[in-house]
């Protein structure tokens, strides 16, 4: 039987998770607990206090009472998602976290953005097989209403996206970035690793 640990160390290995095996399952199991916790999340008009509760119940950690997240929020796993202090992220953005999402301190996420870290295999015997890769965002990034940010990319400190933007490949640290595919078109100005 698969534990949580396990599973964490898997797919931060960026192992395979087989389609029909252990890991798979487990990702489903663990999925139907999270889509429970975030049916109660958005159900009805929830107070800060009681949606903090709520992810911290879905990630299963304590979530920082500076975080804010307005509901609805969508989330299909829910145990390896991480959010530091001063993270606020608006309406009707969706995160499948099982590859792993961190989001690091005083980052903005806009409404509608979509947060993915799962592929599937390209061999369409295989397309059931899941490949995981981490999604690493910043200290004081903002991502722009509507931001895709897909598997293994990392956005530095300070980086803005901009509105609709498709993140396929990593942005530095300070860099603005937009479109489809997203490319950096200039700099803040400001380095974002002076503090916050």
């Amino acid at each position: 039987m698969v534990e949580l640990q396990h599973f964490l160390d898997h797919v931060s290995r960026r192992l395979v998770i087989e389609g029909g095996s252990e890991q798979h399952r487990f990702m489903h199991r663990t999925a139907q607990d999270a889509l429970r916790v975030i049916a109660d999340l958005n159900d009805g008009t929830r107070s800060p206090e009681e949606v903090r509760a709520l992810l911290a119940l879905l990630t299963g950690k304590p979530v920082e009472e500076s975080v804010t997240v307005f509901p609805p929020f969508y989330c299909e796993f829910g145990k390896n998602l991480t959010l530091g202090r001063d993270v606020f992220i608006n309406m009707g953005c969706s995160f499948q976290d099982t590859g792993g999402i961190t989001i690091g301190d005083g980052t903005l996420v806009g409404h509608g953005s979509t947060l993915t870290t799962l592929n599937h295999a390209v061999d369409p015997d295989r397309r059931a097989d899941v490949l995981p890769a981490r999604v690493t965002i910043g200290r004081n990034v903002w991502l722009g209403a509507n931001v895709t940010v897909v598997p293994g990319v990392t956005i530095g400190d300070g980086a803005i996206i901009g509105a609709g933007a498709v993140v396929t490949r990593d942005v530095p640290a300070d860099a603005i970035a937009v479109g489809v595919p997203a490319h950096v078109i200039g700099t803040t100005g400001f380095d974002a690793s002076a503090g916050s």
